[in-house]
């Protein structure tokens, strides 16, 4: 089993900046994609970013410019950095794990974190 633990969400004004960063543990691949994803109150998740092994970039248009997603592999860890950050933007943001190197969306994730709240204010 591998475990996901995200952490840096909390409270901003809009046009502020968070870090959120995901941790895996246990039993992790040794080569893994990774995703950001995020759930408004009353909304479907949705994707926010993706990264390869490789390090290959993925981006929803919704927050392209805004959001650049990072990986660690030797700290198992992934970190997602929010600028510009809107009202929209208000959600949980999970991250994920994909066994298969190759980032392919939320379809391809094979494990779950339990999500960080992030609130942006007007």
């Amino acid at each position: 089993q591998v475990q996901l633990v995200e952490s840096g969400g909390g409270l901003v004004q809009a046009g502020g900046s968070l870090r959120l960063s995901c941790a895996a543990s246990g039993r992790t691949p040794s080569t893994y994609a990774m995703g950001w994803f995020r759930q408004a109150p009353g909304k479907e998740r949705e994707s926010v970013a993706g990264i390869s092994w490789s390090g290959r970039t993925y981006y929803a248009d919704s927050v392209k410019g805004r959001v650049t997603i990072s990986r660690d592999n030797a700290k198992n860890t992934v970190y997602l950095q929010m600028n510009s950050l809107k009202p929209e933007d208000t959600a949980v943001y999970y991250c994920a794990l994909d066994r298969n190197p190759i980032y392919s969306g939320s379809g391809g994730m094979d494990y779950w974190g339990k999500g960080t709240l992030v609130t942006v204010s007007v």
